[in-house]
């Protein structure tokens, strides 16, 4: 017989919100709940992979935001320079 227990979803989310949203570190996690690390980095590769909205795409968008942010403070204080002459 093996030591594997199932964990409940709400239990598995709350472990994942620690990790990803509070930043705990996986280790500590993982003694607190008495669930292996393995499993833990396994849930939260998991989450990237096949969730709805994908990190790597929310960094892209989040990435060119910050570069028209940029564009347009750039163009800001060329504006407010042009105005002291």
């Amino acid at each position: 017989m093996s030591g594997f227990k199932p964990i409940e979803p709400a239990i598995k989310a709350e472990i994942i919100k620690k990790v990803r949203d509070e930043g705990m570190r996986v280790t500590d996690v993982a003694l607190d709940y008495n669930v292996s690390t393995k499993t833990i980095y396994r849930w939260l590769r998991d989450g990237v992979v096949n969730s709805n909205t994908s990190l790597v795409l929310q960094v892209n968008r989040l990435k060119k935001e910050n570069e028209q942010l940029y564009k347009l403070l750039g163009r800001a204080t060329a504006e407010m320079q042009r105005s002291k002459r």
